[in-house]
């Protein structure tokens, strides 16, 4: 049983490689059905005074990803962004930015997954309130990928190209308008990845940087 919760002296220690394997042995955990079991109690006092979160994760908003339990992760492990689509803004820049250079954290993670409604509408070109310029977001993503099939959602292999297109677009659009990020990871303070969620086996893939 887990009690304990990181600290200053602890995140100090670590390093992006290090935070990424423990986010896929944690993950690997979750697809074996070895979780670790945890006191979110005692997580939850032990943070009250304060957080020191190893990793940054952008993920979507997806009922099917918790990004915490995909990743076996307790309370004040990492932090959290989530919108459909799992791209970046202004606000999600800004966190990522407190994330990293204010408290700490060593890692970004832009989390993807399989068959996202998101990017599926943004094949389909749907357009609807302020749905359609959150899928406008997406849209270069879409554009940059060549198939002989449907340029639309029927296609699902058109579709999950998108998806990790729309991961590495994201990924790079972080580091071109965040010049606070850019010199972090320069500097090797922070790495920045990207990873596919499998909604049918929850595992997590890594792109090839």
């Amino acid at each position: 049983m887990i009690t304990n919760a990181l600290n200053k002296v602890e995140q100090d220690k670590l390093r992006p490689d290090a935070v990424l394997d423990d986010l896929m042995q944690g993950n690997e955990r979750f697809v074996n059905k070895k979780m670790l079991q945890r006191d979110l109690s005692s997580q939850v006092g032990l943070t009250s005074g304060g957080q020191w979160p190893k990793a940054v994760i952008l993920g979507c908003i997806d009922s099917r990803v918790p990004v915490e339990t995909v990743f076996d992760q307790g309370i004040g492990d990492v932090f959290v962004a989530r919108v459909a689509g799992n791209f970046e803004n202004t606000d999600i820049l800004g966190s990522m930015e407190y994330g990293c250079k204010v408290a700490g954290s060593k890692l970004i993670l832009v989390l993807g997954h399989e068959s996202c409604g998101a990017v599926k509408a943004a094949c389909d070109g749907v357009e609807m309130g302020n749905i359609t310029p959150m899928l406008a977001n997406i849209g270069s993503a879409v554009e940059a990928i060549e198939t002989s099939g449907d340029r639309n959602s029927t296609n699902a292999s058109f579709v999950a190209d998108v998806v990790e297109e729309n991961v590495k677009q994201t990924m790079q659009r972080i580091v071109d308008k965040s010049l606070i990020l850019d010199k972090m990871v320069q500097k090797g303070e922070i790495k920045i990845v990207g990873g596919v969620y499998s909604v049918k086996t929850g595992k997590v893939t890594l792109l090839d940087q």
